[in-house]
């Protein structure tokens, strides 16, 4: 989906002066992107093991990140396809030296074209929110946020935010170095978000319970439960994380 080519839009004078902003440098980079969502929730979730030393609460939480970048990547990659938004910054794509019509076939480099036919939904929006909104649920639930564990302690909130603040300034730059209308980082933001949250909680255990902090898998099965058991106390991890 990655490199098929999307719809080609039809787009009409009137609207042209959408789409003639400066071509500009991302100011997060595709392989910095990937370095965020990747490193980000992988680091937490092994630090977070090393704490409570369970192999079975690090398996889980691996196997909902990874569906969670599976669904979100499908569903952003098949929307840009389809709906071939050109980006904000198409006309200086399709003609380099700014000399150009839309009646008149484009100039650029093919491969410049078709990606700027890619605009809607934001993938940077959505990916950053997939993998911080994960984020966030994860150490909500090990440090009991919502839980009566965690009720009252105001630094555990600000620290299970702080993803999210990271997810917000990736989104909006896509707006600053013109690659992504407002709307394009809306959509791209709420889909990365109800993603990860279907994802997590296709895993784990609602925020507000007493066993946020534990996959379905070590309660729902005794032999897993007694696997956990024999774990660093998950249930009191927000204490050991102070």
């Amino acid at each position: 989906l990655e490199y098929a080519e999307p719809f080609h839009r039809k787009i009409h004078p009137d609207e042209l002066w959408l789409y003639k902003n400066p071509r500009t440098e991302s100011y997060f980079p595709t392989r910095i992107l990937w370095v965020f969502i990747c490193i980000v929730p992988f680091c937490i979730i092994v630090i977070s093991n090393l704490i409570v030393k369970c192999k079975l609460d690090a398996l889980q939480a691996f196997l909902a990140l990874t569906l969670n970048f599976g669904i979100n990547g499908l569903l952003t990659n098949s929307v840009k396809l389809i709906v071939g938004r050109p980006r904000p910054d198409f006309f200086y794509r399709c003609f380099p030296d700014g000399n150009g019509d839309v009646n008149f076939p484009c100039t650029g480099k093919k491969e410049d074209t078709i990606e700027g036919l890619k605009s809607f939904p934001s993938g940077h929006s959505s990916f950053a929110f997939a993998s911080m909104t994960f984020c966030s649920l994860y150490l909500c639930g090990k440090l009991g946020v919502f839980s009566v564990r965690g009720r009252g302690k105001s630094w555990r909130l600000i620290v299970s935010s702080l993803p999210l603040f990271l997810a917000l300034t990736i989104a909006l730059s896509r707006t600053c170095d013109y690659h992504h209308h407002w709307q394009d980082v809306l959509v791209g933001s709420l889909l990365g978000l109800c993603v990860a949250y279907l994802c997590y909680f296709q895993y784990y255990h609602p925020l507000d319970s007493l066993d946020s902090a534990l996959p379905f898998m070590a309660v729902n099965s005794s032999q897993e439960l007694n696997q956990m058991k024999k774990c660093d106390s998950l249930e009191n991890v927000a204490v050991k994380w102070i």
